[in-house]
Formats: structure tokens, sequence, C-alpha cells
């Protein structure tokens, strides 16, 4: 019998099935091809606003997608870096071939991991217990706990125009039973659907007619662990183009051939990321929409249409990609699908990410109606802790809203359930100022260590890290300039108001003109960048975290008020209807929780806590 039982080799399995191992769990990866793992069956690249960060914090964890990114790279990108340290994100353009051998490679070579060929069409469950899984040819598989992350495979449908047929990613064969099984179990299943552009032989396109999108000039690491040196030089550039008014011809003249508008589609699609026809007739008001033409291999030929997603027939979709600049002579090598697909009501998962209705039976990725390989990785993560931890008979691993992006996306999926696909977004965390691209270590990296998933070398790094940090921000607060002509004449050529009184380093660097790196020559030690970095963002938006620590310290009130599991709401008299409906449904763990349920009102809330207080 193995501990844990991981079921579909996305993102999210590869990420549940090493953190199991690597925790010491016998674990076994079941995937329907081999050849297959780690796919990226659409966007070629890894991550970008809000998922760059959940990549870094996967990584300050113990995880792998950060690392087999710094691996795998064609460019590299620091994204809003002329905005706040809160919207910055790294973006990578991955090469689909590498990404998947390396991340193959790491799973071959992980002691504890078997990697099995099969497709899962039923799971074992004895008295509300998961046991193992059967697949298709009828072998039983036993397993102590069993993590889903069926991708788009459950009940999966290809749709172009008015053809549908069975299939996943690659013209795969889909689980065609499996979500059925879990119905049948007491899961709600909702019907969700993606899509994916055409893929065009890069020979084809006239780049003169395209505005070039180089990778940065300075090196960039998704990974805490190690500094992968690279020369900026080298990156395989993408290129922007934008739609034309004989593109939104096109598409208004045949809205009913696509299979969305065309009445072919059930599942409801994303809403942050919806196909092109989609955007024309929710957008009328734009004249164009910007289009990304970015390579997905050094190993062929193909140019993904970022934006360009579709389920037009083939012939409507040639007119289209002609319509486009520097397309009209190009050759589809791919045509655009839509892809339909079962998923779970999130609602009836725990904050472990184990189902409320199955002991043992975690999920993770999109059967949680997410999108994203990032938002996949993420949960994959969690879910492979969380099994391992509950086998250890520990404490599970929950984070937090403000602790981490990944906490804010399950938290989502907990307390909210999904309509359509869901994706991060910076505007979802109220906290995001804490939630940065550089501080993700400082957030989860003692997490990461606690669990056994981050080295005691890497965390031996760490660990100095933060020692600078305080030892650096000490320093500031010690060394005081003194109005000297010499200095004066320096801050002159900084176009920075002369002296005329002494003032602490720490207080100049909170100066909008003054960079840390001006004030390193009064220093005695070489500090490294990202301990820079980390003080400069401390320094300068000092008030305005500080005003974040205090809203957050208000929420962790509530979320420490902890409502017993066996509570029925229908007894709390003065609750509103919808929030008794509400609460006996999701039953939130703790006051914190149920204030984030739509339909909890305040009023309710008060009632809650009076009820709480007096002990019933």
């Amino acid at each position: 019998m193995y501990d844990v039982l991981v079921v579909g080799g996305g993102h999210a399995g590869c990420e549940a099935s090493l953190a199991a191992a690597r925790m010491g769990m016998n674990t076994i990866l079941v995937t329907g091809n081999i050849n297959n793992i780690a796919d990226m069956p659409c966007n070629p690249s890894i991550g970008g606003p809000a998922k760059g960060i959940v990549v870094r914090e996967i990584d300050a964890l113990g995880g792998e997608m950060g690392k087999n990114t710094d691996k795998s790279f064609l460019q590299m990108k620091m994204l809003n870096t002329k905005k706040g340290p809160a919207v910055r994100a790294l973006r990578a353009q991955a090469d689909k071939t590498t990404y998947k051998e390396e991340m193959l490679k790491t799973l071959k070579n992980q002691n504890n991991l078997t990697i099995k060929e099969g497709m899962v069409e039923d799971l074992i469950v004895n008295d509300n217990k998961i046991g193992g899984i059967v697949l298709a040819n009828g072998e039983k598989i036993e397993s102590k706990t069993v993590i889903l992350t069926t991708g788009t495979y459950l009940k999966g449908a290809i749709l172009f125009g008015d053809t549908k047929y069975s299939g996943g990613p690659h013209g795969e064969e889909p689980s065609l039973h499996l979500s059925d099984k879990l119905r049948d179990l007491g899961f709600t299943i909702k019907r969700l659907k993606t899509g994916t552009p055409p893929r065009i032989e890069k020979s084809s396109i006239d780049f003169s007619k395209t505005k070039l999108e180089p990778g940065d000039n300075v090196c960039h690491n998704f990974s805490f662990s190690k500094k992968v040196e690279y020369d900026v030089n080298d990156q395989v550039p993408c290129h922007l183009i934008y739609t034309t008014p004989k593109t939104h011809e096109i598409i208004n003249n045949n809205l009913e051939k696509s299979s969305m508008y065309g009445g072919y589609v059930e599942g409801v699609g994303p809403r942050y990321c919806p196909s092109i026809e989609d955007k024309i007739v929710r957008f009328k008001d734009k004249e164009r929409h910007q289009l990304f033409l970015e390579p997905e291999s050094l190993f062929y030929d193909d140019i993904y249409i970022q934006g360009f997603s579709t389920s037009m027939p083939h012939d409507v979709q040639e007119e289209m990609v002609h319509s486009l600049p520097g397309l009209e002579n190009a050759k589809i090598l791919k045509y655009a699908y839509a892809i339909e697909y079962d998923a779970i009501d999130s609602r009836q998962l725990k904050p472990n990410l184990e189902t409320k209705v199955i002991d043992g039976l975690f999920t993770a990725g999109q059967i949680n109606g997410t999108s994203g390989y990032e938002e996949a990785a993420g949960q994959g993560l969690i879910a492979g802790i969380n099994a391992s931890l509950k086998i250890k008979g520990e404490e599970p691993l929950i984070l937090k809203r403000n602790e981490a992006y990944i906490g804010v996306l399950i938290d989502d999926l907990i307390v909210k359930g999904v309509i359509d696909p869901y994706r991060l977004l910076t505007s979802r965390a109220e906290y995001r100022l804490l939630l940065r691209h550089d501080n993700a270590d400082i957030r989860l990296r003692e997490y990461g260590h606690k669990i056994g998933l981050v080295t005691d070398e890497d965390y031996s790094k760490f660990k100095k890290k933060i020692s600078d940090i305080e030892e650096l921000t000490n320093k500031l607060k010690e060394i005081k300039l003194t109005p000297k002509e010499e200095i004066n004449q320096y801050l002159d050529s900084l176009n920075s108001s002369r002296l005329l009184d002494g003032i602490y380093l720490y207080d100049l660097v909170k100066r909008t003109e003054i960079k840390i790196t001006d004030v390193t020559r009064f220093l005695d030690k070489e500090y490294d960048e990202d301990v820079l970095e980390q003080v400069e963002i401390n320094i300068k938006y000092e008030g305005y975290i500080n005003k974040e620590l205090v809203e957050v310290n208000k929420m962790l009130e509530y979320e420490e008020i902890i409502i017993p599991e066996d509570i029925d709401y229908s007894n709390v008299t003065n609750l509103a209807s919808e929030a008794t409906q509400k609460l006996n449904e999701i039953r939130p763990i703790s006051i914190g929780q149920a204030m984030r349920i739509s339909g909890v009102n305040p009023a309710d809330i008060n009632v809650l806590m009076m009820y709480l207080k007096k002990g019933k």
C-alpha cells in the first residue's frame, strides 16, 4: 500500500508527488501518458502578474516549478517595474520541450516516487474513507491518501465550430467515468471551459510588421536556492501585434459559427482569459486588442498567438489569422480549439485541500475550478504537503491571506467557490504590499524548512539573508551624515536637497530620488542585491506596510475565533435565511472565514458571535 497516490501528471501532480516523496512518503504518480508530464498545452509561459509571485512562493516552500523554469526558459522579464513593488512580478517564456524533459528527469530521480501509466476510472472508498484507485483495465492500487489532479481530462471534450468530440489536449483519451463516480459519492460537479489559440509556422511570419519585445537586460531567477547566470543577449524575443478592423469584421460576421456563440458549449469559460470572439463582443468600444507572438520551443517552429484563443471553425480561423499584421501569409500548424471538462465545487474542500466528502481524498488544480499552471502547481504543493502531514498525524499547513497568494487562492476557492475558471489577480489580495515577489522567502521559508522540503543548506543561506537585512537596517539607523560640503555636493549630483542639519541614512533613503545604492558608499560592508532591495522597500514603503499590518492584526483576531465543526446554523436564531443556507453549506472554520462568504452580512456575523459567546 502506498502512502500518497497522485492522479495526473500536470503541474499540480508534479508538485504534489515531489512534495510527498521528499517528505518521506511512499508515493506513486499515476498518469495517462508519461510523455505528457508537466505539459503546457496552452500558454508557453510561467509567471506574470500575481502568478509569478506564486512561483516564488512555491520555491520558498521547497517546490519545483521555479527551479525547473530557471533551467528551461527562453526569455525572462520583470513586469510592472515602473509601478510599486506590490505588483511587480517575474514572467518567463518557457521552452515547452525542455520544461517537460527537466521535470520528468527530476521525478524519475526522486527517491520514494514511482511513476505509472494508466487511466483512473474509479476510487476505492470504504466508510467515506479513501482506500485507493481503480484503473480502466480493472487494476486496483491501494493508498492511504489520494490526490486528484486531473486537469481538463474529466469528460474532456474538444470543440471548434459545430464539431465536438471527446478528448483531452493533444488528442489524448479523456477520463469518461471518474466524474460520474465523484457525483455518486456526493460531489457537486460543474462544467467549465477553456481554450487555446492557433499555432503558426515561424518562417511564414513577416516580423517586420511587428514590435519587438525582448527579455530584460539583467539576469532574473525564480528560485531562491541557486542563482542562474545567463547571457541576457541570447534570449529569444517575443513580438507584439494588434487585431485589425478586418479581424473584428470577420469575427462579427461569423459569430454563430463559433462553438460558444453557436450554442455548442455547455461549460462556463474564463472571465479573465476570454476567447477573441468573446473580447470582440464584450468590449465593442475597443478598436483593437493586443496580441503577442510567443515562441514555444527551440526544438520546433511553432509560434503561439497569445490573446487569440478561439473556437471558430478552421476556415474562419484561416481568415482571422491572415487579417493580422505580419500574418497575411501565415501557415497554421495547429488550429485553435475550446475544451470542456468537469470540475468539483471547491466549497466542498477543507482549507488543507482535503475534501469534506471523502476522508483522505485531496484535490488540486483545474478539478477545483482554477485556470493556470501556477495556480495548479501551488495547490498541488499544498495538497502533497497536507496529505503527508495527515499520514504523520501532524497539523496541516494552512497559509493565511496575509502570508501568501497561495493562501488567498485556496481561501477564495473554499469560501467563495467559482462560477468560471478562477485566475489569480493582484486585486484579489487585500494585503498585496505584504505579498511581494521579493519577500516570498521571508514569508514562507520557515514553513518549508519545518516540514522538510527546504534543505539545511538553503535554510542557512536564508538565515544569513535575514541577519544581513537586520544588520543593514540597524546600520542605516545609526550612521548620520552632517551638512559637510562634500556631502551636499554629492546630494546635488543626485538632484536631492542639501542638508541643513544632520540626517540618518535610514531617513535619507526615504527620499523619493534616493536609492539605497546611493548610500552604500557610507557603509563599511557590501551586501547582496536582494538584501539591499529588501531594506529599501521596507524603508520607502514603511508607512504603507505598517498600515497593512494593522489591518492584518484586525483580521487575525477574527481568524482566531474558531467555529465548532458540529454547529447547526439552523439553530442560530435571528440569522438571515441566506446566511443560514450558506454557512451550513460551506461550514467555515472561523469567524474570519465566515465574514468572507457572499450572502453573510455583518448583522449575521454579530448574531453568530453572540451565539458562540453564549457557549451554545
